[in-house]
C-alpha cells in the first residue's frame, strides 16, 4: 500500500482556512469583549490595531531583510487624505476613508519603489527615513494643510449612518478591529504563498535567489507598495479615531516607534505584531501617566528584555514557522 504524504499544494487550503478561522474569530472574540470594556482601554485597542497595520508592512520587509525608517510618512499621507477627504470634499463615511488612504498611500509610493528595490541595509534605512523627514518639513510649511499645528476632523459616518455619541468610539473600534483582521488574513496569505517564501530566501541569500531567476528588486518594490497600503490605511483609521492630523505623524520618532513594534513583535507570526502594538499603547498610557518624563526610558528596558530573552519577538512564543 502506497503511503500517502502531504503536499504544499494540498496544505495550503488547509492554510488558508486556518487562518480565516482564527482571524474571523478573534475579530468576534475582542468586539464582545470590547463592548464591555472601558471607553479609555477601547480606544488603546483602536490606536493599536491602527498603528499595528503601519508596523505590519515592515513586517512584510523585514522579512526580506530590509528595516524602513520612514513608514511614518505613509501613515501621515493616509492620516491627511482621510481628513482632507473629509473637510475638503465632504466625503464621510469612515470606510470609504480608511480605503482611500491606503490608495493614496500606494499611488505616493509607486515613483519610489523602483529606486529604493536597489538599496539594501543602511541605504535603505536611511532614504525610507529621508522621504519621511521631506514630507515632516513640508507638512510644518503648508498652511493650508493646517501648517505645525495640523487641523481637525469631524467625526465620521458609517454607511451613510452617522455614528450616535454614545457609541461613536466602540463603533470606530469595529471598524478599525475589523479592517486589521482583513489585512491580517492577508497577509499571513501573503506570507505563506510562494512569494512570500521567495522574500525570506532574499533574506538570507538574495544572490542565490537571483541565480535561479526568482524577481528580487520586483519583489522588494512590491513588498515596499504594500507597506505604503497598510501603513495608509492605519493612518486614516487612526486619525478618524483622534479627530485630529498633524506632522509629527510623519516625524522620525513616530517612524521608529512603527519599528519598535515591529521588531518586538517579530516577523513570524502576524498576530504578534498587533500584541507589540498593544504593548506599546499600554506601557506608553501607564508610563506617561506615572513617570511623564521617563515613559521612553521604560519602553527601551522593556525593548532590551525581550531581544535579550526573545530574540524573534513575541511571536516566536506561539509561533512555529510563522504560522500564526
Amino acid at each position: 500500500m502506497a503511503a500517502t504524504t502531504s503536499t504544499p499544494l494540498a496544505s495550503a487550503p488547509v492554510s488558508r482556512r486556518r487562518t480565516i478561522f482564527l482571524g474571523l474569530g478573534a475579530f468576534a472574540v475582542l468586539c464582545i469583549a470590547g463592548w464591555f470594556m472601558p471607553k479609555w482601554f477601547t480606544f488603546l485597542l483602536t490606536m493599536a490595531a491602527a498603528n499595528g497595520l503601519v508596523s505590519l508592512g515592515i513586517v512584510g520587509l523585514m522579512r526580506g531583510g530590509l528595516v524602513p525608517f520612514g513608514q511614518g510618512m505613509m501613515f501621515a499621507v493616509g492620516g491627511y487624505s482621510a481628513a482632507l477627504l473629509a473637510n475638503k470634499l465632504g466625503v464621510n463615511d469612515a470606510l470609504v476613508l480608511a480605503l482611500t488612504g491606503g490608495l493614496i498611500a500606494v499611488l505616493v509610493s509607486l515613483p519610489f519603489a523602483p529606486l529604493l528595490s536597489r538599496y539594501r541595509g543602511i541605504f535603505f534605512a536611511m532614504l525610507t527615513l529621508a522621504l519621511s523627514m521631506v514630507t515632516y518639513g513640508l507638512l510644518m510649511k503648508v498652511e493650508w494643510l493646517g501648517g505645525s499645528d495640523g487641523f481637525n476632523l469631524s467625526r465620521p459616518t458609517l454607511l451613510g449612518m452617522k455614528l450616535p455619541d454614545a457609541t461613536s468610539g466602540y463603533v470606530m473600534y469595529v471598524l478599525t478591529l475589523f479592517v486589521a483582521t482583513v489585512l491580517a488574513m492577508i497577509a499571513r496569505m501573503v506570507f505563506d504563498s510562494t512569494r512570500g517564501l521567495m522574500t525570506l530566501a532574499m533574506r538570507d541569500n538574495e544572490l542565490r535567489v537571483e541565480y535561479l531567476g526568482g524577481p528580487v528588486r520586483q519583489a522588494i518594490a512590491i513588498n515596499f507598495v504594500l507597506a505604503a497600503f497598510a501603513g495608509g490605511t492605519g493612518g486614516a483609521l487612526g486619525v478618524m479615531s483622534l479627530g485630529h492630523v498633524e506632522p509629527m505623524f510623519s516625524f522620525w520618532t513616530t517612524s521608529g516607534e512603527f519599528v519598535f513594534v515591529a521588531i518586538l513583535g517579530g516577523w513570524q507570526s502576524v498576530s504578534a505584531v498587533f500584541v507589540a502594538s498593544m504593548v506599546l499603547e499600554v506601557v506608553r498610557s501607564f508610563s506617561g501617566s506615572y513617570f511623564p518624563n521617563s515613559w521612553q526610558l521604560a519602553l527601551g528596558l522593556f525593548l532590551l528584555v525581550i531581544i535579550r530573552f526573545l530574540p524573534n519577538g513575541i511571536g516566536s512564543l506561539w509561533s512555529h514557522k510563522g504560522h500564526s
